[in-house]
């Protein structure tokens, strides 16, 4: 038995980077997998190459800061596969400003997409979870969701938002058995990070206090997320799963 065996899961920002990681992780392990972005080009191909290695998963138009596309893509869910257990809130995007810097548009953007997206798609999942309980939901926050850095305020600021909109969550929702947890990724090495990560200027201090010494693959978030989407993780619930090679242990 793969460890989540016939979970329906959605994935959001599942296009590329950590969330296609994830898909195709969560798909491979036996999940049916619904990968929802704005690009759908790139989230076909995630599909198309989940489907070619034998496993289950289907494409969702999903802008997350719009309610009326979170409404649409779970009632396609729901025609589907009749149900939802597994929720990532993984998309995000970045502004790397200080905060004197930083414009109410650019602000706004930010909070728009990495923390009022992430609370519509948890607000309206929760009908559906309730109906079969023993769900959860996994939102992807950032070590910068626990510790400052210099030149990235708004994404800083969002991401401490989804540190404790988890804990919250998981308060309210601990009675419909829904389990609620966050994962906070250090510097991970993606298509975003690659040409920075090769600089020789920049990679030191882009890597700051990480012990190990390297930037993380992908895949190796997703495994953080895999144990929460399991059934291994049964027993996790308000907590902070830390993927970070020690950037936060100084």
């Amino acid at each position: 038995m793969k460890r989540v065996q016939d979970k329906v899961i959605l994935v959001t920002g599942g296009a590329m980077g950590m969330g296609k990681s994830h898909s195709e992780l969560l798909a491979s392990q036996g999940a049916w997998v619904f990968v929802g972005d704005m690009d759908a080009a790139g989230g076909q191909a995630t599909v198309d190459g989940i489907r070619k290695t034998g496993g289950k998963a289907d494409f969702l138009s999903l802008n997350v800061t719009q309610e009326a596309d979170w409404s649409a893509a779970y009632a396609q869910i729901i025609e589907k596969a009749g149900r939802i257990d597994v929720l990532v809130n993984n998309a995000g995007i970045l502004v790397l400003k200080p905060v004197q810097d930083t414009t109410n548009e650019e602000w706004d953007r930010v909070f728009n997409v990495n923390v009022r997206g992430l609370f519509l798609g948890t607000r309206a999942v929760i009908p559906l979870m309730q109906k079969n309980g023993g769900c959860n939901i996994i939102n992807i926050s950032s070590i910068y969701g626990l510790v400052g850095a210099p030149g990235a305020s708004a994404y800083e600021a969002s991401k401490g938002a989804v540190h404790l909109f988890t804990k919250s969550c998981a308060v309210d929702l601990a009675p419909f058995n829904i389990r609620v947890n966050s994962v906070h990724p250090g510097v991970i090495e993606t298509e975003m990070t690659k040409d920075l990560l090769a600089d020789p200027a920049i990679r030191p201090a882009l890597l700051g206090p990480t012990l190990l010494g390297r930037a993380a693959q992908p895949i190796e978030v997703s495994q953080a997320v895999l144990f929460l989407a399991s059934d291994e993780s049964s027993f996790v619930h308000g907590a902070e799963l830390v993927v970070d090679g020690g950037y936060t242990a100084n």
